[in-house]
Formats: C-alpha cells, sequence, structure tokens
C-alpha cells in the first residue's frame, strides 16, 4: 500500500481529509504534460507515465469524477495517455484545448464548438514572424487545432529565444484577437477566455461536486489553482497539488503539496486509491 502524503498546509489538509470523506462527491483536476506525463523534448513523443492509468483506472470509480484539463486536443491527450477503451475510467473526462473540447470515456467521443478565426491567420503569418525576430536555431511550431505554439526547449539558446520571441508573437496575437499564453520554454498563441481555471470551473458546475484536487506543474495550470482557491473562499475543500520541476517554482509556491513530477502524482492517486479502499457502489452518492 502505498503511504499518503501529508499536505503542508492547513487548508490541504482539510481539503483531503473532505475528499477523503466524501470521496463519491469529489473531482480529482489533472494536467497532462509534466503532470501525467514526463516532459519531453518533442511533445508529439510525449505519453502518460506506464503506472499511470493504472493508477486512474483504480481511482476513478471511487470519485465522482476525474478530469484531465490540457491545452492539446482532446483526441491527442486520449492517445498519448493510454485512455481509451481502459475497464474502471468511466468516470474520466478530458477536457482538450482548456474546455473546448471534450472527451467522455462512457461514449468515447469529442465534442467541440467551430475553431476561432483568428488561429488559422496566425498560424499563417507565423514563419515570417519567427523569420524577423531572428532566426534561433531549434525553434519550432507545433500545430495543436484551436491554438498554435511555439518552441523553444530545442533551440541553441532556450532561454534567450523564450525572452526575444515574447514581444513579436504578443502582437500577433492581439491583431488577430487572440493572446499569448506562457509556458516551460514553449510560447502559446490561442483564443481568449481558455485557460484551466475556466475549464475546472465549468467541470465543477457540470457535475454539482464538492471537494475539488488539481495537480498541475505549469504557469498555465495557475488559472486552475485560481479556481480551486475561489472554491476554498466559498466553502468547497480544496487541495493544490504541484507535480514539481526546478523550471516553474511558481505553483510550488501556492501548493499545499508537492510531489516528484509525474512518478509522484502516480503515487499520489495510488496512494487514495488504496486510503479509500474498495469500491462500494452507493456510498456517498452526492444528495
Amino acid at each position: 500500500m502505498d503511504p499518503l502524503p501529508t499536505p503542508q498546509t492547513q487548508l490541504g489538509r482539510d481539503g483531503l481529509a473532505a475528499l477523503l470523506a466524501k470521496p463519491r462527491t469529489a473531482i480529482v483536476g489533472l494536467d497532462f504534460d509534466g503532470t501525467l506525463a514526463p516532459i519531453v523534448a518533442d511533445p508529439e513523443q510525449a505519453r502518460a507515465h506506464p503506472d499511470a492509468v493504472p493508477a486512474l483506472a483504480r481511482l476513478a470509480p471511487k470519485v465522482a469524477s476525474i478530469a484531465v484539463i490540457t491545452g492539446r486536443p482532446a483526441g491527442v491527450a486520449v492517445r498519448y495517455g493510454g485512455f481509451a477503451g481502459v475497464p474502471g475510467l468511466d468516470h474520466l473526462t478530458v477536457l482538450g484545448h482548456y474546455g473546448a473540447e471534450r472527451w467522455d470515456a462512457v461514449t468515447g467521443t469529442v465534442t467541440a464548438p467551430a475553431p476561432h478565426p483568428g488561429v488559422a491567420a496566425v498560424r499563417a503569418e507565423l514563419p515570417g514572424v519567427l523569420d524577423r525576430a531572428g532566426a534561433w536555431p531549434g525553434t519550432w511550431i507545433e500545430e495543436k487545432g484551436r491554438a498554435v505554439a511555439v518552441h523553444t526547449r530545442r533551440a541553441t539558446d532556450p532561454e534567450s529565444a523564450f525572452e526575444a520571441l515574447r514581444a513579436p508573437l504578443t502582437d500577433l496575437a492581439a491583431r488577430h484577437g487572440l493572446v499569448v499564453e506562457p509556458g516551460r520554454l514553449v510560447l502559446e498563441l490561442r483564443p481568449p477566455g481558455m485557460d484551466k481555471g475556466v475549464a475546472l470551473a465549468e467541470h465543477v458546475r457540470r457535475t454539482g461536486a464538492g471537494p475539488v484536487l488539481y495537480a498541475g506543474d505549469d504557469l498555465g495550470d495557475l488559472p486552475a489553482y485560481a479556481t480551486v482557491e475561489r472554491l476554498r473562499a466559498d466553502g468547497v475543500p480544496g487541495l493544490l497539488v504541484c507535480s514539481g520541476s526546478t523550471e516553474v517554482t511558481e505553483l510550488a509556491e501556492r501548493a499545499d503539496l508537492v510531489v516528484d513530477g509525474p512518478a509522484g502524482v502516480v503515487h499520489l492517486l495510488r496512494a487514495l486509491a488504496d486510503q479509500l479502499g474498495s469500491d462500494q457502489p452507493g456510498a456517498d452518492q452526492p444528495g
């Protein structure tokens, strides 16, 4: 049995206690890259930690919902995560493109509105903007369907390339009604109003759930942290978990519990499943 780590804050301890007391009213929200999947140089090679899906399958039947909230297209996250067709994952939802796309394990289908027209315009202009900003060898563009991202992790000087591209990409995004979201050596251009906080808040509203756990690793997870903090101010218990890294420290400073990357997140999921014991249909159902 995996030991359950203890949050370092009282609010976190209260959130964990509420989740353990009423698991069938609880939501477990999880980022994908850096939280369920280790960060890799090529995002197309990212895959969930090998023990993540078994841990999720053990925990999912015991809670109201597990929501994977990601900037990736929902279908890509499902494929890279290996979530489709897994017994025990009926309570899993993937909110792709920060909630603009939704995949439910029960139906196995993705629902989504029409894309923002500014994304296509930005995509067409982006190569020229990057050329004018300076040729940074190794910088590359990731097509994300409803967004587009520029990665500098493979550049000869990743941090300098990242900083040099902030202003021109912000200007480009603004001209087409988009915003720039910085991450771990990545700048993503996407429509406004798309973030993990909005996605998490809407999912909580739709499910009518109680305690909320959210785990993330990057700057894009801060809006989800803010949503949990607002819920706590309204009396809904919550637990903020940081999938720790040396690249981003802001989440660790606000988290109730810091774990050692995706392996630590998997350990936490298994420990929660162990602590909750065998599944008992009908117990602790939302009233």
